[in-house]
């Protein structure tokens, strides 16, 4: 075939791609537009450069979205040697404070040796809040994970603050913020399994699929059955009823096995969390019968 014919065979190509996508792109639009919400969209195939993003480089608070990046910190120091799964991790009552842990209930009195694997699982399957920050106190504080993250080519996350911290001020949780497209950046590296060991990797993976957090959000577009692994993010709202956030980050396998990283950041709303997440599921349905062929974008 002359070079000329298929460089405009490839052009056409391209440019019918770049239709469809555009074509979802409205799609989502159009689902988002009758909610008064700031959304942070960012879609990439991992098998190609296929994106989609919607404000995609505005920065949105990450909430509990940012036990990810923590999760992953933690297990790369084990993977060097520094912990192990099953070294034993002291918990006191000093690292209790009022908020969401299903560490505390379990060990009420402190005084009690729990294993890093148990507080790794829980931070990221229940989003426990109390063994978030113990793993940010072994792990030297919060720069230190921002710092592993920018390592890893990951510029526009910011991880400022401990949950203690977020809960003392309504404004400090939009400090530890994320853009849509760095966060599917990090799921891809992620993804990629090279950058943590496989155990490491095969477990983080389990603990993220496994979570039943936010089933009324990206999970709930998807077909009953379809592999999800993912982080959920909640904030709560001030006093006038604005909302922090409602966020999910994940990657989905679709039924070729082909992996779909998905990221939505909601914030800045007065509507009802459940009609929020209404959205971000038909958001996410989309996505996927466009992606599966399931469907017509």
């Amino acid at each position: 075939m002359p070079r000329l014919l298929c460089f405009l065979l490839l052009l056409l190509l391209c440019h019918t791609a770049s239709a469809q996508v555009d074509s979802l792109r409205n799609r989502i639009r159009n689902i988002i537009s009758p909610v008064k919400a700031d959304f942070g969209i960012a879609i990439k195939m991992m098998d190609g450069n296929d994106t989609l993003s919607i404000q995609g480089s505005a920065h949105y608070p990450m909430q509990s979205a940012f036990k990810f990046p923590l999760a992953m910190a933690m297990l790369k120091q084990v993977d060097a040697g520094k912990f192990a799964l099953d070294q034993k991790i002291g918990l006191s009552k000093s690292d209790y404070f009022p908020t969401h842990s299903p560490l505390a209930k379990k060990y009420p009195e402190g005084n009690a040796e729990v294993t890093l694997r148990e507080i790794i699982y829980e931070t990221v399957y229940m989003s426990d809040n109390v063994g978030c920050d113990v793993m940010f106190r072994l792990l030297g504080g919060t720069k230190e994970v921002e710092k592993y993250v920018h390592g890893l080519g990951v510029k526009d996350m910011a991880i400022l603050y401990n949950e203690r911290e977020m809960h003392s001020d309504w404004n400090i949780p939009f400090k530890n913020y994320s853009t849509p497209r760095a966060m599917v950046q990090l799921l891809e590296i992620f993804s990629e399994e090279k950058k943590l060991s496989s155990t490491s990797q095969d477990f983080l993976w389990k603990a993220m699929v496994e979570s039943p957090t936010g089933p009324n959000r990206i999970r709930a577009g998807l077909p009953k059955g379809t592999v999800f692994a993912h982080k959920t993010g909640t904030g709560g709202r001030n006093e006038q009823g604005v909302l922090g956030a409602i966020n999910d980050a994940g990657i989905i396998v679709l039924p070729d096995g082909r992996k779909l990283a998905m990221v939505i950041f909601v914030t800045n709303s007065l509507e009802p969390d459940s009609r929020i997440e209404t959205v971000v599921g038909a958001v996410a349905r989309a996505v996927f019968e466009f992606y599966s062929g399931s469907g017509k974008p």
